[in-house]
């Protein structure tokens, strides 16, 4: 494996640190959708870093549509269409089917990396970000990027910078 920039895809590349947080609910109860619409928009403006591309309309994202039945371009087109607001929202709840299942989907997304491989993804990349001492604390996929993004303290800028991606 070769070292790559900060700016490569992957965690720890360019931190969005304005996104919302994935535990973060729409109004309509969806965890994770606001998150999925800001990065929708940063896409669109050309501000959606590199490091965010590799897992954009896929992962969450795509976990998320194939929950209700849509594609993530769908929710693109909508974006583009609409922009943020009450307008997307009524075009969103248009496009989802009239049972949510929210409770369903946010119990999934709070569960992600909880299985025993997703144990060893979460120790293994905390140990490459040099924080192999938040094993056991950070316990799913959600608590790493509210890691990532700063919203739990243990990855300084100091260890952000001094970190080099894997490729």
């Amino acid at each position: 494996m070769t070292s790559a920039t900060l700016d490569d895809t992957g965690p720890t590349g360019a931190i969005c640190f304005d996104l919302p947080s994935p535990y973060e609910a729409h109004s309509c109860g969806l965890l994770h959708l606001p998150r999925f619409l800001a990065k929708i928009a940063k896409h669109l403006d050309g501000r959606l870093p590199k490091s965010y591309q590799k897992n954009f309309c896929r992962g969450f994202d795509r976990f998320m549509c194939m929950h209700l039945g849509i594609e993530p371009q769908e929710v693109v087109t909508l974006v583009r269409k609409h922009g943020l607001g009450t307008d997307l929202d009524a075009a969103l709840l248009e496009l989802f089917p009239a049972d949510l299942r929210a409770v369903e989907w946010n119990r999934e997304l709070v569960h992600k990396g909880m299985t025993e491989a997703g144990r060893e993804f979460l120790a293994e990349s905390l140990t490459n970000m040099g924080c192999a001492n938040l094993i056991g604390s950070i316990v799913n996929v959600c608590d790493m990027i509210e890691l990532d993004e700063g919203r739990i303290p243990g990855f300084s800028d100091q260890l952000r910078k001094s970190w080099q991606p894997s490729s």
